[in-house]
């Protein structure tokens, strides 16, 4: 069953690339690449359904969980270990499970992956609840480990996503919201961390970065969560607050100050033209969106 799949093939556009010049190599991967992005954007439309889902559960306290095995779990993991400095949420927010746990990020340890049980245990020692979200990611849309936790979701009762690269694959039709870039056989058969890899990636950004856009926490398309605590970010931070209220940099950096170095504060003072403690008010009314915050009274 598994040679069967569309992720094991072989590719007939790499089949000599043993016997090429490294440039005449490269050039191949590179083409087969191109692929990726055009794959992805097909599934926009299943993206903006997932990003809608788990805007509204993070908007009710909810959480995202990522959940997989091999590539497709660290790329999770990855993606949600940058949450909180990109955006200053709290780590529990978004979160990653990984088959194997923690040492599995560095070394392989496939043998977890075969297990659904130990998803779902893996899935519930986080505290799921229904009223999170869980995205599962499975390269072949197959993997035992991510469908069990998916199924102990649904019991649940709780929304769940997957992205896979199979064409109806089982991932797809044991989840609410199916993603699947179909990118085609890899470079080297079976090699899952190349194409497939790389979309999982490209969709995972554009969840996570759509989401917190959503929610507010970018201005523009400003990093306007960020918090200064040490000098790199304080430059940025002023940096922000000068592009956003268009004002001078040193002004900028005398309402970063008068704001409790809060980026968001200091923009809405500027561009209310209002104190800190109105500012702050404005700012809670509409959950932190500054755009509204500055047309508020």
């Amino acid at each position: 069953m598994l040679e069967k799949l569309l992720t094991e093939q072989a590719n007939p556009a790499s089949a000599g690339i043993d016997t090429l010049p490294t440039e005449a190599a490269l050039r191949i991967v590179n083409s087969e690449d191109r692929k990726v992005a055009e794959a992805v954007e097909r599934e926009i439309p299943a993206i903006a359904r997932a990003v809608d889902a788990i805007v509204a559960a993070l908007e009710k306290g909810g959480r995202l969980f990522y959940i997989g095995a091999g590539t497709s779990g660290r790329l999770g993991v990855l993606d949600a270990s940058e949450i909180p400095p990109t955006y200053s949420a709290p780590p529990e927010m978004v979160q990653g499970i990984m088959a194997g746990g923690e040492a599995a990020l560095s070394r392989a340890t496939e043998a977890t992956e075969d297990d659904p049980a130990a998803g779902a245990r893996d899935l519930l020692a986080r505290g799921f609840t229904s009223g999170d979200v869980l995205v599962g990611l499975a390269a072949s849309g197959r993997t035992p480990y991510v469908l069990g936790a998916v199924a102990e979701a649904r019991r649940l009762g709780a929304v769940t996503a997957g992205i896979c690269c199979t064409p109806d694959a089982e991932l797809s039709r044991a989840v609410d919201i199916p993603i699947a870039p179909i990118v085609g056989p890899e470079i080297i058969a079976g090699s899952t961390r190349m194409k497939a890899g790389t979309a999982q990636k490209l969709v995972l950004n554009m969840i996570s970065t759509t989401t917190f856009i959503r929610l507010g926490y970018v201005y523009g398309n400003l990093m306007v969560n960020v918090q200064p605590r040490n000098h790199k970010l304080v430059e940025r931070a002023r940096r922000i607050v000068a592009q956003a209220a268009a004002v001078p940099y040193e002004r900028a950096a005398e309402l970063l100050d008068a704001s409790g170095k809060s980026v968001r504060v200091a923009i809405v003072m500027a561009r209310a033209n209002v104190d800190r403690a109105e500012a702050e008010r404005r700012l809670a009314r509409v959950g932190g969106r500054i755009a509204l915050a500055i047309g508020s009274r």
